[in-house]
């Protein structure tokens, strides 16, 4: 044997001898344990693939759920087999009937079709409008391309089309649109009481005027916010107007307009004993079927809203004053010889006589020296009391809002009370004089106008007592007077015993007074035995036309309150008389 050096000599290790029987049991235990690590491994695989198909299945079934939702959605919303319908309310926003006093229809709900889209269901809004412009030509074709590709399943396109653009809209076969049924507010006698009844908006609510009174008192704006109006069995709306009166008076204003060549005029017929405006107008006007923007002229109602120098007719005012101050009766006499002096003013008479008066020769021979006496003797702060009482000076509202603000001199005295006697440097409405006239004939109530039914004994309760029953009937032998004897002839009515009262005051115009422009009215109130209306008729600017004398108010205003009482008188229930006048009218004075 050679040993080598620096080599170590390793000797094997030798496995531990074991007995048969126990490394067959060792080998039984190793194989157990090795199947048990790969059988866990392979089951989780398994449970993650498992969950991996259920949630691509569940993904695939709620897509198709989906999809089939939209399928069924459409095919039960689709409109005669073409036209697709969207979720919308479908409640109709309606509004009581407007009538007069007996029962006619001024204002009512029309049923029409409306157009809408469902721009989920329009794949071209190209086509659409290709389709539909020619239909509808005023359509506002960037609004509508905006609408149609906008999100949503609901947008309006045209409000209240026709029957026939309905019908050319299906003869089309326009995809994605559809129609509403909504009501529409219809005036069946257009312009005649436009101004009073008033507007609505697209959406069936009141913006103006009864419409707008009528939303707020009755609470029709709250049920139809609430979708309650449609269900409801709706009581019309009552008001104090009479439709035939209302369409004679706007006839003749019209008439009256266009032959004076004049800018505009106005008229109130006024119960005396109610105060319940019977009719009023103001032209020019506008249908309020199809109104214009509301800045146009024409929708200004100017018997309410116009504040204007109401010139002689104020005398009435200043002569009832004299008599219910005590300073003055029917037998005083006035002093009219030469015209009043104040600084660089004169006041002098249009119709001198140059002479002391008797105080009704002031009222018939309408003098302005006579009537600054008065105010004079009167004082004024008793003038401007008196003015107030009589509800000339301050606002007046009714039912339809939009009334104007009188004006009143900063100052009273000398020459200011002077002017206003004879209704210059004070403004005030047509239809505040008319109420303030109204309680002269009376017998001294003055009571608030309204466009809705009153009982004379529901006046009666809010009535306020101005001037004496003596005053009153004074003042109607004033006015029966002047009707037969002054100013107001051309406004007589035979059989009907007018009283009235002319006014011509001239227009300021770069603020001087004009020579050549009037603003003329007259007053009127019949049957002046038993006074029952009060007539007033305004008119700005008419021009003299030939056949007539001239421009002033008895010449124009004049006769065109004589025919609205000629063809409206019967029609109140006044019944003529052709005999002498009554013992009542002789005996007031």
């Amino acid at each position: 044997m050679i040993k080598l050096p620096g080599i170590l000599k390793l000797k094997p290790k030798l496995k531990p001898m074991l007995k048969p029987k126990t490394r067959r049991a060792a080998k039984a235990t190793e194989d157990a344990a090795r199947p048990d690590v790969f059988q866990g491994t392979a089951k989780k695989r398994v449970n993650l693939a498992r969950s991996r198909v259920g949630f691509v299945t569940f993904a695939f079934v709620a897509v198709y759920a989906v999809i089939g939702g939209r399928l069924v959605h459409y095919s039960l919303a689709k409109d005669d087999g073409a036209v697709a319908r969207a979720a919308m309310p479908l409640t109709l926003a309606r509004r009581p009937d407007i009538v007069d006093r007996n029962g006619a229809v001024l204002a009512t709900d029309v049923r029409m079709m409306s157009l809408y889209a469902d721009p989920s269901m329009i794949t071209s809004a190209d086509d659409v409008l290709d389709a539909l412009l020619p239909i509808f030509p005023d359509l506002d074709a960037k609004r509508a391309y905006r609408l149609l590709n906008s999100k949503g399943e609901f947008v309006w396109l045209k409000r209240q089309i026709t029957p026939k653009q309905q019908s050319q809209v299906l003869a089309a076969g326009v995809p994605g649109v559809g129609f509403r049924p909504e009501v529409h507010r219809f005036y069946p006698g257009g312009p005649q009481a436009a101004h009073i009844l008033g507007l609505v908006d697209i959406d069936n609510r009141g913006l103006s005027g009864i419409e707008r009174y009528m939303d707020r008192t009755d609470g029709i704006s709250g049920l139809m916010g609430l979708g309650l109006s449609g269900a409801m069995d709706l009581k019309p709306f009552e008001t104090s107007i009479d439709l035939r009166v209302q369409s004679i008076l706007r006839d003749v204003l019209v008439e009256g307009v266009n032959k004076f060549h004049a800018i505009g005029a106005t008229g109130t017929v006024l119960d005396v004993n109610t105060g319940e405006i019977i009719a009023l107008a103001s032209v020019p006007d506008f249908d309020p079927n199809n109104p214009p923007p509301a800045t146009d002229p024409r929708m200004l109602n100017d018997a309410i809203t116009g504040v204007y120098e109401m010139g002689s007719t104020f005398k009435a005012f200043t002569l009832a004053m004299g008599l219910e101050s005590g300073k003055f009766n029917m037998n005083s006499l006035v002093d009219a010889k030469t015209p009043l002096i104040f600084g660089r003013s004169r006041i002098r008479d249009d119709h001198a006589q140059n002479r002391i008066l008797t105080y009704p020769e002031v009222f018939t021979y309408s003098s302005n020296i006579a009537a600054s006496r008065i105010a004079a003797a009167v004082g004024p702060d008793y003038q401007r009391t008196f003015l107030e009482n009589l509800g000339l000076l301050d606002k007046m509202d009714t039912e339809i809002g939009g009334a104007g603000t009188p004006q009143r001199p900063q100052k009273w005295g000398g020459v200011f009370s002077a002017t206003v006697s004879f209704g210059q440097g004070v403004t005030t409405t047509s239809l505040q004089t008319a109420a303030a006239a109204a309680a002269l004939v009376n017998g001294g109530k003055l009571l608030t106008p309204t466009f809705l039914p009153r009982s004379r004994e529901e006046a009666d309760r809010i009535a306020k007592h101005v001037v004496s029953k003596e005053t009153s009937d004074k003042m109607r032998y004033l006015l029966r007077l002047n009707g037969t004897d002054g100013s107001g002839r051309n406004g007589q009515v035979p059989g009907y015993r007018v009283g009235g009262k002319t006014g011509t005051s001239e227009k300021i115009i770069d603020g001087k007074y004009s020579k050549d422009r009037n603003f003329n009215a007259f007053l009127a109130a019949f049957p002046m035995d038993n006074p029952q209306y009060v007539v007033l008729v305004t008119i700005d600017d008419a021009k003299k036309v030939e056949g007539v004398p001239g421009r002033t108010a008895a010449w124009n205003a004049g006769p065109m309150n004589g025919e609205i009482i000629r063809r409206t008188a019967p029609i109140l229930g006044v019944d003529p008389d052709f005999g002498a006048e009554g013992a009542a009218l002789l005996a007031s004075y």
